[in-house]
């Protein structure tokens, strides 16, 4: 992918990046934003083009990434002692440091003191899905390049470039769903994928239309397809690290972190399209159907819909941003999460 490419859809980055390779480059840069919008291919075609090449592998290319649940000191040491390597063949050495937010803090303090005095033909790119883990001290050395989710239209080219044959409401459905994320948008499109959103959305309408509704029992299920995603990411880092050359532990390492992630980031998806779902009922119950996420389930939320649910529907999609924020932010128990959420959900939509 070029420069070019990868930078469409992310206006400050392209800015930020075309100054650099006009200008001559910091001796840092922080990549920040969600996952999944194109942070990592674009710090592969910015290192390309600080080297002047289009080889995906290059003597003076040097790329971490965490192999475990962080990234660890032993790991920021062996870059270090290639950091003062002169360059092989280009003018400078790049270094990537990708999941930067992985860090731990010894890893973090190394790093820090080469930040601090850089050699002259270095330069460090850090990648990294959430600010908030970065020590402020390696912030402040770093130039910010920020991402941001994709806009619809681009996702929607993605979806219609992978699935043509699809009809025009569920392409429109999966680009609105993904909400500016393509690895989301990969998993929605797998067959697994769909079951689970389908248990997802019977939870989300049993809220309020299941007089038996419990909500210990939906918030099991959804974390029970969590869980699902997580095995499928266990499986998958399985076959992937058999192939590497990696201790036990660091393949042991990889899978969890694998794993856990996976099961995570699908709490967190689910989290955004039950406000999604709580959102689509205010929207049709007004009459803008046309900027419902879900316009593959328009039949349901026109019969669920009504003027009398609207404000528990606000009141809804509010409760699961908040959960969807402390999720995210702290070390919740996900089943006291989302049962706490689904009693709070049932509560507003049956007042």
């Amino acid at each position: 992918m070029s420069l070019r490419e990868a930078t469409r859809e992310q206006s400050e980055a392209k800015r930020l990046l075309d100054a650099a390779l006009a200008e001559g480059p910091a001796h840092a840069y922080l990549f920040h934003g969600p996952p999944g919008v194109g942070k990592r291919p674009l710090a592969r075609a910015f290192a390309r083009e600080l080297l002047g090449t289009t080889r995906r592998v290059h003597p003076d290319l040097y790329e971490l990434d965490a192999l475990g649940e962080m990234i660890r000191i032993d790991a920021i040491r062996e870059l270090r002692r290639d950091l003062h390597m002169r360059p092989f063949e280009a003018d400078r050495r790049v270094y990537l440091v990708l999941s930067a937010h992985l860090m731990n803090e010894d890893a973090a303090d190394a790093l820090l003191k080469d930040l601090e005095e850089p050699p002259p033909y270095a330069v460090i790119v850090l990648v990294a899905d959430d600010l908030g883990p970065i020590p402020e001290t390696i912030r402040s050395r770093c130039q910010l390049v920020p991402f941001r989710r994709l806009s619809e239209r681009a996702v929607r080219e993605a979806v219609d470039a992978r699935v043509p044959e699809l009809d025009e409401e569920t392409r429109i459905a999966l680009a609105r769903v993904s909400a500016g994320r393509l690895d989301r948008l990969e998993r929605l499109l797998d067959p697994q994928a769909v079951e689970r959103r389908g248990v997802l959305l019977e939870q989300a309408r049993a809220a309020y239309r299941d007089p038996a509704f419990e909500p210990s029992a939906a918030a099991a299920a959804l974390l029970d397809c969590a869980r699902e995603r997580g095995a499928e990411a266990k499986a998958l880092e399985e076959a992937n690290v058999a192939g590497l050359e990696l201790t036990a532990r660091e393949s042991e390492q990889r899978v969890k972190r694998a794993q856990r992630g996976a099961e995570r980031e699908e709490q967190l998806a689910q989290l955004e399209e039950l406000e999604a779902w709580y959102r689509d009922l205010v929207v049709v119950a007004v009459g803008a159907d046309e900027t419902a996420a879900h316009v593959d389930r328009l039949a349901d939320l026109r019969e669920d819909a009504s003027r009398e649910r609207l404000i528990g529907a606000e009141r809804a999609a509010e409760a699961v941003r908040e959960t969807w924020r402390r999720l995210e932010e702290f070390n919740l128990a996900p089943q006291l999460a989302f049962e706490s959420l689904f009693v709070q959900i049932a509560e507003e939509l049956r007042r």
